[in-house]
């Protein structure tokens, strides 16, 4: 996790524009840098670092001595670095993973660069032989990146908008400031002048296909083609425990957030089980977050104490979790409603981390839902045809919502995110499976991966069959969801006047609430005229929900009612 930023075609002074990297330095606390880029004068870029891998020669713009022309600023892990080294012969003069984008970019183009690399990435590479800048972003934009680009030329990049907002042009910043689509690359001339113009934007990867990288992955080629159900249980645990394993490269302490709820208890389950073989020295510290006696603390101990980690349980009231919501929005830069419910007690809990303890790559279980299908409104998909689609949209749109909220919650404290239920390969291969077979079964949602781990005895059978619980819901009691506190607060603070004009106020993405009308004050505050950051709200399908939490849905309710 670091924090990246560069300028291209700057018409202000460039040490006045370096303020505004400094908005980002939260996402590096190591150390910072700030480069201009020789014959340029008006480019440059600027780095935040949190280091993971090389302590020594890990700083960046990363440039080596075999291509003097390029500047690589990358935001990311490269899981297959080592593999892509033996298969076609590179020489590395660091030990940071993200140098092979300069080698494979220099054998094969920005193509098959972006192809190639198993991983999580945000970059910009400079190619100032062929007077290029190269963007591109991981398939599902687990690492973020925004970008704004005037009508004449001026091109601002960084990790995150803040970084964006406030840059100065002799020409005022019209252009909105956007994020950079995942899985996607764009080539942008550079003028002698140091302004661009875009050539390009290519869509890489889609998360369906398998990736090319696949090709040479340490998981051998898999029984293909058949549908048979052991044969299928038995692909899902072999690429899942490829997919923990190949993200436990680092050399500062993994940590694990817990739940208690499926996702995050078979990461914790397989990353301890993974962690013991190779034989690191430390135990897997665990954190759970959650209201006295909630849902998600008492799960999350029972998963704790069947795998053996050391586990610390974050215990915060409502008036706690009602203080951090301005902070959070401008972390977030979003004003979706249940991105923020759920960011609250993520934000809390990577605070906590960083303050009392001393992991720093953090594994989480985001994604799960959106690919297995466990939001429990999937129950009520008229077909499994239609729910395969809905599974896709929702894959396409994490990087608005959770893939957002995960990224800067523990960004926001210097964590690092790993999440290994959006492993390339093992995401294709899940969407490849015959519609019908991933279903909720038995009025159970994400059945098939719950069946595939059934035997494996990683976790209590009552853990694995435990129904799905939100987030934002399973930190507080089962008598007051969070967010009926969050909104008995806002009731309070929003005047009913005020919500009634909120079309004239906020014509994009009107607020229907009190409670989406505070978040979206608050985002405008540090944000002004933005909204068009987030498309649209995130809701419920195929139910006539008028709130994204899944205790009001029929489903949850008598569910808990039984």
């Amino acid at each position: 996790m670091c924090g990246i930023w560069a300028l291209f075609g700057s018409d202000e002074c460039l040490s006045v524009q370096c303020l505004s990297a400094m908005k980002i330095a939260h996402r590096g606390p190591d150390a910072f840098r700030f480069e201009n880029v020789n014959g340029f004068t008006n480019c440059c870029f600027g780095f935040h670092r949190l280091a993971i891998v090389d302590q020594l020669y890990g700083m960046q713009p990363i440039r080596v001595k075999k291509f003097p022309y390029l500047w690589l600023c990358y935001n990311g892990e490269i899981y297959n670095f080592k593999q892509l080294q033996k298969q076609f012969g590179f020489e590395y003069q660091t030990l940071v993973d993200g140098e092979v984008i300069l080698h494979l970019y220099n054998r094969g183009g920005i193509e098959q660069t972006a192809s190639m690399l198993d991983g999580v990435f945000a970059f910009i590479l400079l190619d100032t032989a062929n007077r290029k800048v190269f963007l591109a972003r991981d398939t599902y934009g687990v690492r973020p990146l925004f970008k704004v680009l005037t009508d004449d030329g001026f091109l601002g990049v960084c990790s995150e908008a803040k970084g964006l907002t406030n840059l100065k042009h002799s020409t005022s910043l019209c252009s909105k400031v956007e994020p950079f689509l995942p899985g996607h690359y764009e080539v942008l001339d550079l003028k002698p002048s140091g302004k661009v113009a875009s050539v390009e934007l290519v869509k890489f990867h889609s998360y369906k296909d398998e990736p090319l990288h696949a090709a040479c992955d340490t998981v051998e080629t898999l029984p293909s083609g058949s549908f048979d159900l052991e044969t299928v249980k038995s692909n899902i645990r072999i690429l899942f425990e490829n997919a923990v394993r190949k993200r436990l490269m680092a050399h500062r302490r993994i940590g694990c957030l817990l739940s208690g709820g499926l996702d995050s208890s078979l990461v914790a389950a397989v990353l301890l089980k993974l962690m013991k073989e190779i034989n690191i020295n430390y135990p897997l510290q665990t954190f759970a977050i959650g209201m006295e006696n909630s849902p998600d603390l008492l799960a999350a101990r029972k998963v704790a104490a069947h795998i053996g980690s050391e586990h610390h349980e974050v215990i915060f009231n409502s008036e706690e979790g009602i203080q951090a919501i301005e902070e959070v929005i401008f972390s977030l830069e979003t004003y979706d409603i249940t991105t923020i419910r759920a960011s609250i007690g993520m934000y809390l809990v990577s605070k906590y981390i960083r303050k009392k303890t001393d992991s720093v790559v953090i594994f989480s279980g985001e994604g799960s839902d959106e690919l297995t299908q466990g939001y429990i409104y999937f129950h009520k998909a008229p077909s499994p045809e239609e729910a395969a689609e809905e599974s896709e949209r929702l894959l396409k749109e994490l990087y608005l919502f959770d893939v957002l909220r995960a990224d800067r919650t523990t960004a926001a404290h210097g964590l690092e995110l790993r999440v290994p239920f959006l492993d390339h390969r093992f995401t294709s291969y899940y969407l490849s499976l015959p519609a019908e077979l991933r279903i909720p079964k038995n009025g159970i949602e994400k059945y098939l991966l719950r069946q595939s781990f059934e035997d494996s005895n990683l976790l209590p059978k009552e853990i694995l069959w435990r129904p799905k619980e939100a987030f934002s819901d399973g930190i507080a009691s089962v008598k007051k969801s969070w967010f009926s506190i969050l909104q008995d607060y806002i009731d309070q603070q929003v005047d009913d006047l005020l919500l009634e004009k909120a079309v004239e106020k906020y014509p994009f993405n009107p607020p229907k609430t009190k409670e989406s009308y505070y978040y979206r004050q608050i985002f405008e505050k540090h944000y002004p005229g933005q909204g068009n950051w987030l498309p649209h709200y995130w809701m419920p399908r195929w139910v006539k929900a008028t709130d994204p939490s899944a205790r009001t849905l029929k489903h949850y309710k008598s569910a808990t009612q039984e």
